[in-house]
């Protein structure tokens, strides 16, 4: 069933489901099955559109005998379980490899699978998912509920410019995020040049260098950004998987009278590690987010690099479940590498422009999602009227 005009020449967007416009959609291998596997895609791989593995640059094709779960270019791969919904576009690097069961994998014609990735990215097909979503252990999207889900279908050329655009966005997000995180490396890099030649340089501890404090509330007594005024409310979630250590604009509004300044470091830990962002605007912690700051403001690069040279360490001297809670008063009685004020100073010079760049980069790529969103609103909009008027009539 294709799209076309009518009669007039105008467009016409159909509506219809998933089952009805795939040659092929089932779901991955159960993960105990999946370790035997050449390359294997799970949900963790499936984020922002793409599918990134670190098993990319290590894994030598091998003779796999294919089954239902292997991937071919162009399927739609759909996370099934916690992000549910986010969904990728098979590479051809990809194709061959074996999806886990917390993937879907939706086949059918270029341009429909095309649609599907734009489509379940709309705030009308994200409340859908929402309203087929189970939580037996964790958010869960059933395949047979992705079959059923109801879409808004436009003319094939209309996919393909929509599908141009969107790629455009996202490659130029992807270019950003990628030399923005080279920068950062650098930074990262040139501070352990220093550590390692600077031997005599001495050690203190975290108390003697910076001033530290445990947030407080939940992110669950925090409103929206949208409700009012307010400081940043910065949670874990918000420094969890972020592609550099800058922190714009948080998703939560806190009515803290106390509130931390701009360029004040938020540490979350987690078993992976200890997550390290600095603040862009003023912002409070909440709980299980740690806020620091070096005494004197010009160290900030050297300890912010120095935090992260210490991940693991961060987190083994966390406490509570999954190594979540680091105390104020665990934090300030680890040590580090202090070189002298002249040493600092070089290297805030050598990191001040590197993080300059990485900043303005993620600043870039927070308008680019911004018009991204904007285009997606306006696809559920037109998108309702069609759904609209092809709604199936009672009885």
């Amino acid at each position: 069933m294709e799209a076309a005009a009518d009669s007039d020449g105008h467009e016409v967007w159909q509506k219809t489901t998933i089952a009805k416009q795939t040659t092929f959609t089932t779901y991955g291998i159960s993960d105990d099955n999946a370790s035997e596997q050449w390359g294997v895609v799970s949900s963790t791989d499936v984020r922002d559109g793409r599918i990134r593995s670190t098993q990319i640059d290590m894994i030598r094709q091998a003779d796999a005998r294919p089954s239902r779960a292997t991937l071919q270019q162009g399927d739609l791969a759909v996370v099934l379980v916690r992000r549910t919904g986010d969904a990728a576009l098979v590479p051809a690097q990809f194709a061959g490899w074996t999806a886990t069961r917390s993937v879907g994998i939706v086949r059918a014609d270029r341009h429909i699978a095309r649609w599907l990735q734009i489509w379940l990215q709309t705030p009308t097909a994200r409340a859908w998912i929402d309203g087929e979503v189970t939580a037996h252990v964790e958010p869960t999207l059933s395949l047979d509920s992705l079959r059923r889900m109801p879409f808004a279908l436009p003319p094939a050329e209309v996919i393909m410019k929509l599908h141009k655009a969107f790629n455009l966005l996202e490659e130029k997000i992807d270019l950003n995020r990628e030399t923005a995180l080279k920068a950062v490396e650098l930074a990262d890099a040139i501070h352990a040049e220093w550590s390692s030649e600077g031997a005599v340089w001495e050690t203190r501890q975290l108390r003697a260098v910076t001033k530290a404090e445990t947030g407080k509330g939940s992110a669950r007594s925090l409103l929206p950004q949208a409700h009012g005024p307010g400081i940043d409310g910065i949670t874990p979630t918000d420094l969890f998987d972020l592609p550099v250590p800058h922190l714009g604009r948080s998703r939560l509004r806190s009515a803290a009278d106390a509130s931390w300044a701009s360029g004040t470091l938020m540490l979350a830990t987690r078993p992976d590690g200890a997550h390290i962002a600095m603040t862009e605007r003023p912002a409070s912690p909440t709980r299980g987010v740690l806020a620091v700051c070096p005494l004197d403001a010009m160290d900030s690069w050297w300890l912010l690099h120095e935090l992260r040279s210490r991940s693991s360490v961060l987190a083994s001297a966390a406490q509570g479940q999954n190594a979540r809670e680091l105390s104020a008063r665990a934090f300030s009685l680890l040590s580090v590498t202090w070189p002298d004020a002249s040493t600092r100073a070089r290297f805030h010079q050598a990191a001040e422009p590197l993080h300059a760049m990485a900043k303005k980069l993620v600043t870039e790529s927070r308008t680019l999602y911004n018009l991204k969103d904007a285009l997606l609103r306006d696809i559920s909009a037109r998108a309702s009227v069609f759904m609209e008027e092809e709604a199936p009539e009672s009885g």
